[in-house]
């Protein structure tokens, strides 16, 4: 197996020619990039990262990150977060819908949770996104998106663990004339498409720019009623709708204020879900056919079903240079949605499960959660000129982010009807909680920089947090009345030291300690009267070392990067020691450690374009005793010390959720002259190893999600600026579990998307 692994790694890495300097493509702008002086690149080989608040050539920056343009995500085929992991080693994302575990080198959020924060924290203009619901927002208009891994919080807004998405969309241009693009297409399942930007030119300091995305699919899934008769409920209907404006206002050399506000109706219809059972032709340790047997996309169903977010986001960036070249920076954001989802909780037409996975006995099971979100925040920054022997940042950071459950619609609900009740259907067999889950933090944060000969430049950064979250929320929990109103708070201060030094003019080598935390939370309570426990914090101790060089005059780059990390208070997902039917959030005692390895390479030869990368990632857990809450009626287990049995197991050594060991990507791209025009082709790869969904690592119940193979391929035919496209995704028709949901006394499964093909005409102007 040993032998066979390694291998695999070999044919990836001699396949893949990474994407880390492929931002700097010499590609002309195209209806993604449309005549935008945001994006980050530059001529080949010089990309330019602005995520750490500050201009720097990622050539010669001690940092991990991948950058991609406008331009490269159109022909990547990256439409949302979903898509990341295809296209940029170390990311894995799972997503169901209405939440995603989004993880860089097996860190970031292994619990399918609203109340945990996410150690991968993902900005959009420079102001945190919603950390827990509105997962599906799509890209449209975007100017780049810059990954950066390891812990990051010394020189941005937020803390965090794993690392963090930028994505920045395309601001106004002032003097840049009307221009935008429009683009139209048409694909299988009847998905109609249309986006477009248009730039205005309202004075010679003012600027606006307004952008539109529309999509209408029909659904992936043929759902059946009750015993094979049709499902009268939403199958899964896709509807979404966004406009973004954006207002630039310049009126010195010195100052310049950013007004965007996005809005968006996303309307999935329903996230549908299968039972992980389906996937056994027979049902295992027996020859005996499994009844349920059928493909991620033929399900059964017997209840409504919705999956609908609408949201509202509005950003204020204002930049003013002193005469000495500092610039004082204030980002403020806000940003209120709505989000709803009602499904089929055991995801069948017949029956709820019993007690085993291939049982099931009469009922239905029914989930519906109508929240409310709100998220505030605000940065400022002090920034010193990048051009100075020494540089420095000073900043502050605020942010409040409020769940609301406001009864009687806006509530978090899971029913159980089931012909075993006895006496009437009511409350009693109604899981319910209504009320608000408040989370806030403030830090202070800082770096400088010395540059200790030209090419040899120490770092030196630091942070201190205050957080808090609070849970005040009426329970009715099966027939018992259960009020809570809880508070935890923290501190933590964490720290950067980094060292770069510019070898030669092609090569470049760092090394890089740091540490980060992933804030702690209150768990629900399970009986009145007694307080719930909370789960601690997250803290993470990384080392890494790169090594960045140019080959080829210039034609190639390549990034070599190793990691160590050591976690403590790793959070796990775990059934309530007293009674085991419900699942809480605890710590890890022992340390946790991840490690790994991570190279990008691209090059350029003539009209010949290979770019791709690969990450190695070996994960263990520290010490931990759980009982998995969908097995009923055993007995408590410590989770400090056991003792081990049959139910109480030692998770100590297992792989992390959600941490594959390999994942690699690669593309080619072949340009050509054609028809007084040119002609790209353009085939992309991405690959993500097998990874567990749960540390019990049980496979009968569908913990193990099976590899990810997608092919993607497009070919693009542009004349002036008109251009056709024709696309693929997932080219092999490959199923695969995008999701998977534990659950108490359940699992569910989440299918990520089917083959899709079409076209798309492009006009820019």
């Amino acid at each position: 197996m040993r032998t066979y692994k390694f291998k695999r790694v070999a044919i990836a890495f001699g396949l893949g020619f990474g994407t880390v300097a492929m931002a700097q493509s010499e590609t002309p702008p195209t209806a993604s990039s449309a005549v935008t002086q945001n994006t980050q690149s530059t001529t080949l080989g010089q990309v330019v990262v602005t995520a750490q608040r500050r201009s720097e050539i990622l050539s010669q920056a001690p940092i991990a990150a991948t950058v991609l343009s406008g331009s490269e995500l159109a022909e990547k085929g990256v439409v949302n977060a979903d898509a990341l992991q295809f296209v940029s080693p170390s990311i894995v994302v799972n997503n169901f819908g209405e939440g995603m575990e989004f993880n860089i080198r097996g860190i970031g959020k292994a619990e399918t949770s609203a109340f945990t924060t996410t150690g991968v924290i993902t900005y959009r203009d420079s102001v945190p996104s919603f950390p827990g619901f509105f997962q599906g927002e799509p890209y449209y208009d975007v100017s780049n998106i810059q990954i950066l891994r390891g812990p990051q919080g010394t020189v941005v807004g937020q803390n965090s663990t794993g690392g963090a998405v930028f994505v920045n969309t395309n601001n106004p241009v002032i003097g840049g004339g009307y221009n935008g693009f429009a683009t139209a297409s048409y694909g299988n399942y009847s998905d109609v498409g249309f986006q477009g930007a248009l730039n205005l030119p309202v004075s010679d300091t003012f600027a606006a720019r307004v952008s539109i995305f529309n999509e209408r699919r029909d659904s992936f899934y043929s759902i059946t009623g009750p015993n094979g008769t049709s499902y009268v409920g939403n199958p899964g209907n896709v509807r979404q709708q966004a406009a973004r404006v954006s207002l630039l206002w310049e009126p010195t050399d010195n100052l310049s204020v950013l007004w965007k506000t996005d809005s968006a109706d996303l309307d999935m219809g329903a996230y549908v879900a299968s039972k992980p059972q389906n996937a056994f032709a027979t049902i295992p340790g027996t020859s005996n056919p499994n009844p349920s047997y059928s493909d991620l996309f033929s399900v059964s169903a017997n209840a409504p079903q919705e999956a609908r977010d609408k949201f509202t986001r509005s950003i204020l960036k204002i930049d003013f240079a002193l005469d000495n070249g500092v610039k004082l920076r204030s980002v403020t954001g806000y940003a209120k949605g709505t989000s709803k989802w009602a499904a089929d909780f055991d995801a069948t037409a017949d029956g709820l499960p019993a007690r085993g996975p291939w049982v099931a006995v009469p009922g239905n099971k029914t989930w519906y959660v109508k929240a409310d979100e709100t998220q505030t925040s605000q940065e400022f920054n002090i920034i010193s000129p990048d051009n100075q022997p020494i540089t420095w940042l000073l900043g502050a950071f605020s942010i409040r982010n409020v769940y609301d459950f406001p009864s009687p619609d806006g509530t978090f609900e899971i029913n159980y009807d089931t012909a075993l009740a006895v006496g009437p259907y009511a409350p009693y067999f109604k899981y319910q909680f209504n009320g608000s889950v408040p989370q806030q933090s403030q830090a202070l944060f800082g770096q400088i920089g010395f540059a200790l000969t030209p090419d040899l430049k120490l770092d030196l950064g630091a942070r201190s947090t205050t957080s808090s979250s609070s849970n005040s929320l009426t329970i009715n929990q099966v027939g018992t009345a259960i009020v809570q109103n809880q508070t935890a708070e923290e501190r933590n201060t964490s720290y950067k030291v980094s060292l770069g030094w510019k070898v030669s003019p092609n090569n470049y080598l760092y090394a890089l300690k740091s540490t980060g935390f992933k804030p702690g939370g209150i768990n629900l309570m399970v009986a009145p009267g007694l307080p719930a426990d909370p789960f601690e914090r997250e803290t993470i101790e990384s080392t890494e070392v790169g090594w960045k060089s140019n080959f080829a005059d210039g034609k190639g780059h390549l990034t070599m990067t190793g990691f160590y990390n050591d976690y403590k208070g790793f959070q796990v997902s775990v059934a309530y020691p007293l009674a085991p039917t419900f699942p809480v959030i605890g710590n890890a005692t022992g340390n946790t450690r991840v490690s790994g390895f991570e190279a990008e390479i691209d090059y350029k030869l003539g009209a010949l374009t290979l770019d791709g990368g690969i990450s190695i990632v070996d994960s263990s857990l520290g010490q931990f005793y759980a009982v998995d809450q969908r097995f009923l009626n055993v007995p408590a287990c410590n989770q400090n010390t056991g003792p081990s049995s049959s139910s109480c197991i030692n998770l100590q050594g297992r792989q992390l959720t959600y941490s594959p060991s390999l994942t690699y990507n690669f593309s080619a791209k072949y340009d050509m002259a054609a028809w007084d025009g040119k002609l790209s082709t353009i085939v992309n790869f991405g690959y993500v190893a097998e990874q567990w969904a749960s540390l019990f690592q049980n496979a009968l119940y569908g913990d193990r999600l099976t590899e990810r193979k997608i092919l993607g391929a497009q070919m693009t035919y542009q004349k002036g600026g008109t251009s056709v496209t024709v696309y693929g995704t997932n080219l092999t028709n490959q199923q695969y579990v995008a999701a998977h949901w534990l659950v108490s006394s359940g699992n569910l499964d989440f299918a990520g998307p089917p083959r899709q093909y079409g076209i798309k005409l492009t006009q820019t102007f």
